[in-house]
Formats: structure tokens, sequence, C-alpha cells
């Protein structure tokens, strides 16, 4: 046998288990980002499946050539990257496609003193309520009768390029919104191309998106029935607007949904 001193160091050994430990790490770091990319994926995804089910609803065809709303619908989803597969999926719902006897159904909930309305299209109820109720429960919130908190409006958002007599037009949309039955208006200077929201009764919708689509250089991006607060509630702290946008974001994940209003937007 050999003295110790002839024993090979144990170095080797010790760098051997660090390379080890470090390539661990950087495959947890690759596999964290993959995980982040993978859920701002579906994010996208399923934002552009809302959107599509809304303009084809709300627009009255699922051809895109009757339907300008569904064509910028679909453009921004091809935009995005959304699959082919993903697209033609939500075309087909849309259309009811394939024995699809889809079903528009609202849901009323709380979590707390928020109100909750929740809007699905689905094809089977029984399994779209369980999936909805368990996601309520899971985040503290159960159905309750909240309609009362909000009124039904006509919304209609167009895209508006930048420029030097971008104030100009802008003032001509305002002014051909407010001859159509506009009651309220945003700009969103800050998109780019520029945004500028509409409100309306619900009865004046089409028209409404009608006569905005010829002023706004970049058209009608978005046409469709929404819910809003009848009063506007007060700022809510820190815990509780993170726990509401959590059961949102859980919410707007259901396959089903296609929209999610609570009293805490403005």
């Amino acid at each position: 046998m050999l003295p110790l001193k002839f024993l090979p160091p144990l170095r080797r050994s010790l760098c051997s288990s660090a390379v080890c430990l470090s390539g661990h790490n950087k495959w947890s770091k690759i596999k964290g980002k993959k995980a982040i990319l993978d859920g701002q994926k579906s994010q996208i995804y399923g934002k552009a499946q809302r959107d599509i089910l809304v303009a084809a609803r709300n627009g009255g065809s699922i051809d895109p050539d009757m339907n300008a709303t569904l064509a910028a619908a679909l453009k921004a989803a091809r935009a995005a990257g959304v699959p082919k597969d993903n697209i033609e999926r939500a075309m087909n719902k849309a259309g009811g496609g394939k024995g699809q006897g889809c079903s528009l159904v609202t849901y009323e909930a709380a979590r707390g003193s928020v109100g909750i309305i929740i809007e699905v299209l689905t094809d089977n109820n029984v399994r779209t309520l369980q999936s909805v109720r368990h996601i309520l429960q899971e985040n503290g919130a159960q159905f309750a009768s909240v309609a009362f908190q909000f009124e039904r409006k006509g919304y209609v958002k167009v895209a508006l390029d930048h420029g030097d007599d971008f104030n100009d037009r802008v003032e001509t949309l305002v002014e051909t919104a407010l001859e159509a039955n506009a009651e309220d208006f945003e700009v969103i200077e800050s998109a780019d191309p520029a945004e500028v929201e509409f409100t309306c009764p619900p009865n004046m919708l089409a028209a409404l998106a009608s006569a905005v689509g010829v002023p706004a250089s970049r058209g009608v991006l978005s046409s469709e029935l929404i819910y809003t607060p009848l009063q506007e509630s007060e700022p809510p702290d820190e815990e509780l607007a993170a726990s509401i946008g959590e059961l949102v974001g859980e919410l707007e994940e259901d396959e089903d949904t296609l929209r999610v209003w609570t009293t805490l937007d403005s």
C-alpha cells in the first residue's frame, strides 16, 4: 500500500462536484426561463382566442370579409405568432363547428366586496360551471348576485397613426364618434399606433363602430359589449389587488372564458 503522502490529492473530486452543481444551476435557469416564456405564450394565445371569439360573436359573422373586427383580431393573432391550429380551433368554436352547440353563459361572483362578472362560451355547461366554481373557491371567492353593481355598455377601440396632424385627426374622430352617440372616450397616445377607446349605449354599438372605422387610419381594433362598474371603487390595498389579479388571471386561463370584469375596473 502506498503511503498517504503519495495518494493523489482530493481536489479533483471537489472540482468535479462544482462543475456538476454549476451545470445543474444552469439547466435550472434554462428551465425557469422556458417556463416563463411558455406562460407568456399561453397568455398571448389565450387572449388571441378570446378576441377572435368575441369579435365573431359581436360582429355578426365568422367571415372576416364581412366582419372588420374579426379580421383585425385574426391579423393581430397571426402577428403575435399564434399557431394556425389555435386560430382554426377558435374559429371553429366561434362558428359552433362539428356538432359544437356552444352557448353564451354569464356568471356572477364576488370576493369580499369586489363584484365579478364572468362571460363564457361553452359546449358543456356542467364542465364549465364546475371549472369556474373550482377557480373561485381556490381563490376565496364564490358565486353571488352582483349584476346590480354593473351597467352594460358598448365599447369600441380604434387605432390611429401618430403624426404631425395627430391632434387634428383625434378631434375629427371624436366629433364623428359623438355624432354617433358615443358617451365617453380615452386617447392612449403611448401605444403604437395610438389607440382611442369609446363607450356608448349598448344599442348604438354597431352604429358607433361603423362611424369611427373611416376616420381611424388603422381601423377598428375591437367592438363589443362590456360591463362597467356603476360606481368607482376605492383603491384596494395591495394584498386585495394582487389576489383579485390572480383570480382574474386564472379565470381567463380557462379555455371557455371570454371576458372577466370586476368592480375594480376603472
